[in-house]
């Protein structure tokens, strides 16, 4: 029997989130208040991670102020929280691009996704008490992303040092100091779509199907 391969076709979706884990970044402005913003683009690599923020986002504008942040990742279980957060902003006035796409000004994003704020060990912004892993990191450097279009402010990557890995016992291996990955299942965010390691949870209210 000959193997044939798949047929491919070319296609141009408006999105790529082809499949990366969720993260809410806790963070600080200059006056003391707390932003909490859900995000899917971010990778590690040793002891750093980068991170993909819309340059408008209160979070971004937190971070690059302070240099300071959390990246809370939750699991599937904190999913209604991550699409109670996915339509607010913590800009106010709402930025006209986000009002355009259904956003809406939030101050307290802990009391509206029912989250608990718990003190970071190096750094001044809370943790995430029900997000299975927490990363207290400290800005390094930031580039901006160049413009997409005339109203979109584009986006900034942020490369951040890993302070502090703080993660739930019961996906820790007794005695060491090493992730479970029979037990942790991070929550991924696929073309707009949340899932486990299992089946689909939910949807994101800008999901296109």
């Amino acid at each position: 029997m000959n193997h044939r391969p798949p047929i491919s076709t070319e296609i141009a979706p408006s999105i790529l989130y082809f499949g990366t884990p969720v993260a809410l970044i806790s963070t600080l402005s200059l006056q003391g208040r707390t932003n909490v913003s859900p995000m899917s683009s971010a990778w590690a690599l040793g002891d750093r991670v980068v991170l993909g923020l819309a340059q408008a986002s209160q979070g971004c504008e937190n971070f690059l102020q302070t240099r300071e942040a959390v990246v809370n990742l939750p699991g599937p279980a904190q999913c209604a929280a991550v699409e109670a957060l996915a339509p607010t902003t913590g800009r106010h006035p709402v930025p006209g691009h986000k009002q355009a796409m259904g956003y809406r000004h939030e101050a307290d994003k802990f009391s509206l996704a029912q989250l608990t704020p718990v003190s970071s060990r190096f750094i001044s912004p809370p943790r995430i008490a029900e997000c299975p892993l927490q990363l207290e990191v400290r800005l390094l450097a930031s580039y901006a992303a160049t413009m997409v279009d005339g109203d979109d402010p584009g986006f900034v990557l942020l490369e951040a040092k890993v302070l502090q890995v703080h993660a739930h016992v019961d996906i820790v291996v007794p005695d060491s100091q090493h992730i479970d990955t029979g037990r942790w299942s991070p929550l991924l965010y696929v073309f707009r779509h949340y899932f486990g390691t299992g089946g689909r949870l939910g949807r994101n209210f800008r999901a296109e199907t």
